[in-house]
């Protein structure tokens, strides 16, 4: 008789593993129905053993159930899976957003007092260019014809200033 109490755990922890797996593991419902097939039949079990331990395993499905779900959709983005699933983390994309934003800013600073020339007439913004790039610019003290020399004067954020020279 005890080997239905054994039966009616096991149900019920293959359930309950089944449930972990539904939080990781994209199945479109197949194995969160399993998992209730699973609990179902434990319960059945349990109950055929004694009406207490049926009444016990009916709550702990049905608090435990849920909670262990939960948590494994909790833990799923700190999975390799999960991160594949989901994608990054907000912290991540700012912090790679932060990088590139410092990255563009460095790489515009660095043209302070470069010459070029301008590829547009600029009147007063337009396309220079430096190093064998292009960038858009703004002309500061007049207006700066296409094919004229120029040299970076200030650089501001994103926003390059030029003067003819």
């Amino acid at each position: 008789m005890d080997s239905l109490l054994i039966i009616g755990i096991g149900f019920l922890g293959l359930g309950v593993l089944l449930m972990v797996l539904e939080g990781f593991v994209p199945s479109g419902g197949i194995l969160g129905i399993a998992a209730f097939a699973s609990a179902i039949a434990g319960i059945v079990f349990l109950f055929k053993y004694e009406a207490m331990w049926g009444a016990i395993g009916t709550l702990g499905t049905v608090v435990l159930g849920p909670m262990v779900f939960f948590s494994a959709l909790k833990m799923l983005p700190s999975t390799g899976l999960g991160r594949t699933m989901v994608g990054q983390s907000g912290e991540e994309i700012a912090q790679a957003l932060a990088d590139s934003h410092r990255e563009h800013r460095s790489e515009r600073e660095s043209l302070m007092g470069l010459e070029g020339v301008a590829v547009t007439n600029m009147r007063p913004s337009g396309v220079v260019e430096i190093d064998g790039h292009r960038y858009d610019a703004i002309a500061h003290g007049g207006i700066v014809d296409n094919g004229q020399a120029i040299r970076v004067t200030n650089v501001d954020g994103l926003t390059i200033e030029i003067r003819a020279l």
